[in-house]
């Protein structure tokens, strides 16, 4: 009789602790300053002019990121170098492939900035990193982030890699789930998580009002974690449980799609509604999972998708305006940087002290879905 040998199996971690954070941004641009280039680009009227100066006044963004705003460039005003004014009314501005250049030339460096400083913050060698996810839905570029970061890191070429490609703002708790199952299928597993979106680099010209609400919000920004076993270490932090929702009857409520002149957003004006009609319940059941309510949870992650989004998060799930204070604390400060933002989020919130007890952090993405995340 033929013997089999079982292969030897490995040790499973039940804990993910999130090790070091670490954030970058590109030199800051006063909304003033975007404001007059969209009024630029595409207030086509008086009257749609005085809506888009309503649109992003009322953003609450006081400056935003952009890695066109070049600190080294000696031209008076790279932003409208790139973006100048339309030649015609069908001027549409800079191609997508000219876009795309942009973002190859700048987001390495932006992503190892804020990579950099995430394993410090872990205090974690880059040769001890076994798994690096990557994540944008700004740019595509191959070979891709994962490649520069392995050689400006100095990561090993055996480092196995991932990339969460064109998830939208809510893609960052996307990788810290895969990053959990990779701590928990090993141990030995050190997950670095690197977010990097130059949204700067798609602003719309001509007249669509959800573009218009996208040029007044997006901003440019990476942000990084480190993941490995433990339960809390590192940061005092312990990835629980990862959760997932796509809305029903949702897929015409946002969207994110590449045109010929940079990639389109498409915003329905119903997603506030949407929110406060199915957010709660979902929570509810994810969170009861783990015996919690909402009433339970002492600290919150929103991703301020835009102030009419955390109005209607709040009103969803109950919250007073305590719980959403750092959400507009981030946004009114670095704008709305997609995936990135919620980890500039959870920095600020470990940064002034959180509550303690469980932290819930959502984001909304294009589907329109919301991830989840429970952290201890």
């Amino acid at each position: 009789m033929k013997l089999v040998t079982q292969p030897r199996r490995r040790a499973v971690s039940k804990h993910v602790a999130i090790l070091g954070l670490g954030t970058a941004t590109p030199p800051m641009i006063p909304q003033e300053q975007t404001t007059s280039l969209a009024l630029e680009i595409a207030g086509t009227t008086a009257e749609r002019r005085a809506w888009m100066q309503r649109v992003f006044l009322r953003t609450g963004i006081e400056r935003r990121g952009s890695v066109l705003q070049d600190a080294g460039n000696p031209v008076e005003d790279p932003l409208r170098q790139f973006y100048p004014v339309p030649a015609g009314p069908d001027d549409r501005g800079p191609s997508t492939a000219a876009r795309m250049r942009r973002y190859a030339a700048a987001a390495p460096a932006l992503a190892h900035q804020a990579a950099s400083a995430a394993l410090d913050d872990a205090g974690v060698e880059a040769e001890a990193v076994t798994h690096l996810i990557t994540v944008s839905c700004t740019g595509f570029v191959a070979p891709g982030l994962d490649a520069s970061l392995i050689g400006s890191l100095g990561l090993s070429p055996t480092v196995r890699r991932l990339h969460v490609g064109f998830m939208g703002c809510s893609a960052a708790f996307n990788a810290l789930a895969a990053a959990g199952d990779a701590v928990r299928a090993d141990p030995r597993a050190t997950v670095l998580v690197c977010c990097v979106e130059l949204c700067s680099l798609h602003y719309a010209y001509g007249w669509d009002p959800g573009r218009m609400v996208a040029n007044a919000l997006f901003a440019d920004g990476a942000a990084a974690a480190v993941l490995g076993a433990g339960n809390g270490g590192g940061r005092g932090l312990s990835l629980r449980d990862t959760g997932s929702f796509l809305f029903p009857d949702s897929q015409e409520a946002m969207g994110w799609t590449i045109g010929d002149h940079g990639f389109e957003m498409t915003l329905s004006p119903g997603i506030p509604d949407c929110i406060r009609g199915h957010l709660r319940g979902w929570c509810m059941q994810w969170l009861g999972r783990h015996g919690l309510g909402i009433g339970g949870v002492a600290s919150w992650v929103i991703h301020p998708g835009g102030p009419k989004v955390l109005d209607a998060v709040a009103d969803a799930l109950g919250l007073d305006e305590a719980a959403l204070r750092i959400s507009r604390k981030v946004l009114a400060g670095h704008g709305n940087m997609s995936s990135a933002t919620v980890l500039f989020i959870l920095k600020e919130l470990l940064e002034e002290g959180r509550q303690e007890g469980p932290c819930v952090g959502i984001a909304l993405g294009p589907g329109l879905v919301a991830e989840g995340v429970l952290l201890e």
